[in-house]
């Protein structure tokens, strides 16, 4: 039976342009249920010209707050009356709080990220770590596993997008792309930030031949399951991190901030939204 909301139902949703494809209300709605919350989470399809006056047309409706997604991130830092240093160090905004009239901004990405790997026994700070790509995942994971004592050196195709990360956070060590592979040697823990190697896209072009025996591959990607490169690294016997697990970590901070209870990721939410993206398309 659906669960049925009084006036005090607690609402908040994902706004995106596109975001059918978002698996945040399966994951909320997961959580909703089993703690047995009068509420509701819901996806919002919102254009970029129209953004800011429906974040603010929300606000004043009296959503608890917002999870935001492509191409909305830099948009939302924007309109936040108060940004949290996690978005700051990110440069961008995925989670929205509203208090009071208020719009308090975080960015959650990258500890989901960390909490991810601590879930799988892996030590954030243990390091050297290589990620792949500099965009705004890239750069939130970077931040983080900084944050944690990591050294942290990135490699992108395009070195000026490089560059500029590592002018937001000159901690940050630059690799030319070509010196990748070769650098898999002296790292603990490489990360695809990238999209490729998603489902349509073409695998990430990265020889693990070379690798640590105790090398770390995680991958950021989450459709499929399991990448190329992650099935790669595991018929080499290395360690491999799929991307749902931070998905799901990353929603952590927010639904506790809208709905009150702070909710737990385990194995039956990870199979049940992982179900779903198994799920063949329908006709």
């Amino acid at each position: 039976m659906m669960p049925i909301l009084s006036g005090k139902a607690r609402l908040a949703g994902v706004v995106g342009w596109p975001v059918a494809h978002s698996r945040s209300p399966r994951l909320h709605g997961f959580w909703l249920e089993r703690y047995a919350i009068d509420g509701a989470y819901v996806p919002l399809a919102v254009a970029p010209a129209a953004f800011a006056r429906a974040v603010g047309g929300l606000c004043a409706a009296g959503f608890a707050g917002l999870n935001i997604t492509l191409p909305h991130k830099e948009s939302a830092f924007a309109l936040c009356d108060e940004i949290a240093p996690s978005a700051r160090r990110a440069g961008a905004v995925n989670t929205l709080v509203f208090d009071g009239g208020r719009i308090l901004g975080s960015n959650t990405d990258g500890a989901g990220f960390l909490a991810h790997l601590r879930a799988e026994g892996i030590d954030p700070a243990a390091g050297p770590a290589l990620v792949l790509g500099a965009g705004g995942a890239a750069r939130a994971i970077a931040s983080a596993l900084i944050g944690e004592g990591c050294r942290v050196t990135i490699c992108a195709r395009r070195p000026e997008a490089a560059a500029a990360l590592c002018a937001a956070l000159p901690e940050l060590s630059p690799l030319p792309w070509a010196a990748r592979e070769a650098a898999l040697a002296d790292h603990a823990l490489v990360v695809n930030t990238t999209s490729a190697g998603m489902s349509g896209a073409a695998p990430l072009d990265l020889p693990l031949a070379r690798a640590h025996e105790r090398l770390v591959v995680a991958d950021i990607v989450y459709v499929p399951l399991k990448t190329p490169l992650l099935r790669a690294a595991e018929l080499l016997g290395l360690r491999a991190v799929g991307g749902l697990g931070m998905l799901l970590h990353q929603a952590v901070p927010g639904f506790a901030a809208w709905f009150g209870v702070t909710p737990e990721v385990d194995e039956a939410l990870y199979r049940f939204v992982a179900d779903d993206l198994l799920a063949p398309p329908c006709a």
